[in-house]
This record gives structure tokens, C-alpha cells and sequence, in this order.
């Protein structure tokens, strides 16, 4: 890296270039460790471009924002009113780009406030879930089912996963050392080579752990 120039960076890439510098400088009470950066996310909704055109207009496009530590993700200038049968939350992130099948991440929290039975699943896996209401200033559209809470998992390149003697879909347990120390465990791991090395989980397991910025788990079967 040429530090003598100016860089330019998004806040996003900067977190990137930081996790990474930190993931590989290694103390010695680090040596041999199999650390992983932890994120967590927000609640957040996924639209397929049918309902991305019914909630902003015929022929829209979803709008970047600002990347996101995956590459080719962004969070988007749209939001919406995430509208279940007991309670809502408005100005709801919505990630791009535009999917197959739209899909809302809440966490077990968010489930309960909004008043679905919201199932653990992978992204993607939204077969036989609950469904409810998205709303923006333009439209509303009913969703059939979407409603999930995401499995906590692991993004990995496959030089990440040899590394780290993983395979793609293996489950793993993580360890991560705060205030209050916890040990995940099934955390599914996933491999392309177009991720970017991340653990993500919600925001109630991170409140639960007490997770700091840039914290990093060790990764332990």
C-alpha cells in the first residue's frame, strides 16, 4: 500500500482495511489463532425489482448509498415502513443490489415487536415463512412469506477457507473474548471468492456479547 499518497476511502472500506491490518498483525498471545472480524446487522429488507418497481415506480432502480463490507452490496437511499400484524418500524434499511425474492432480516427482538413467528434460516431459504407489509411514500406491497431471522455465518473467500482448514456450508464454533465472553456455535460458513472475510450476526447477539467496533472472534472447531 502506497501510504504516502492520498487514499480517498469510504468509511466502509476504511473499517475494511482496518479489520484486515488487524486480522493479520498477530501478538503473542495471537500466534496460531484463526481469527475472523465480527459485524453485526441491522434489520434490513431485500427487494426482488418487481416489488422495488411497485414501491418506487415503474422502471426503478435501487439507488447505492454507500458500499457495504461485501463486495458488490450497498445500502440504498430508499427505506421503508416494515409493517407486521402487532407492530412496524419505518425508515427500514433496504440493501441492493435487487434480488430474485424479496426478504426481511429482523432480529428475535424485531420478530416479537412486529408480531411474527420468524424462523432461523439461512438468506435465501424463505420457503414456508411469515409474510407481512412493506410501505414507501409511492406504493405497498404484501409479501407472502420473507420474514426470517439470519443464521449467524461467515463470509469467506477459498483461500480463506484453506487457510482456516473450513469447507463452504461447514458449521464452526467461534469464540469471541469481550466483557462478556461467549462461544457461538453452528455458525454456517460460506465461500466465494467474491466475499470479503466477515462473521456477521445480528444486533441482539451483539448486544448480548457487548460487541465492540472492530472486534474479532476466534474461530475454534
Amino acid at each position: 500500500m502506497n501510504t504516502s499518497s492520498a487514499l480517498n476511502l469510504s468509511e466502509d472500506q476504511l473499517q475494511q482495511i482496518i479489520n484486515q491490518v488487524i486480522g493479520e498483525y498477530c501478538t503473542d498471545a495471537n500466534v496460531g489463532k484463526k481469527l475472523i472480524p465480527i459485524e453485526a446487522s441491522a434489520r434490513h429488507v431485500h427487494l426482488c425489482q418487481k416489488d422495488v418497481e411497485a414501491l418506487f415506480g415503474e422502471g426503478h432502480k435501487l439507488t447505492p448509498k454507500r458500499e457495504l463490507s461485501q463486495p458488490g452490496q450497498y445500502l440504498c437511499e430508499e427505506r421503508v415502513t416494515v409493517i407486521g400484524p402487532q407492530g412496524s418500524f419505518k425508515h427500514v434499511a433496504v440493501l441492493g443490489p435487487a434480488r430474485q425474492d424479496s426478504q426481511v432480516e429482523v432480529s428475535r427482538t424485531d420478530a416479537r415487536q412486529l408480531g411474527v413467528d420468524a424462523p432461523l434460516r439461512e438468506s435465501g431459504d424463505t420457503a414456508a415463512t411469515p409474510g407481512l407489509f412493506l410501505l414507501s411514500d409511492n406504493g405497498m406491497v404484501q409479501l407472502k412469506q420473507g420474514v426470517i431471522v439470519a443464521r449467524n455465518h461467515i463470509h469467506m473467500t477459498s483461500s480463506d477457507a484453506a487457510r482456516l482448514g473450513v469447507q463452504d456450508k461447514q458449521e464452526v464454533d467461534v469464540k469471541i473474548e469481550t466483557d462478556r465472553p461467549v462461544t457461538f456455535h453452528k455458525v454456517l460458513v460460506r465461500v466465494k471468492d467474491s466475499f470479503h472475510l466477515a462473521m456477521h450476526i445480528d444486533f441482539d447477539e451483539a448486544n448480548a456479547v457487548g460487541l465492540p467496533s472492530g472486534a474479532q472472534g476466534e474461530l475454534v472447531a
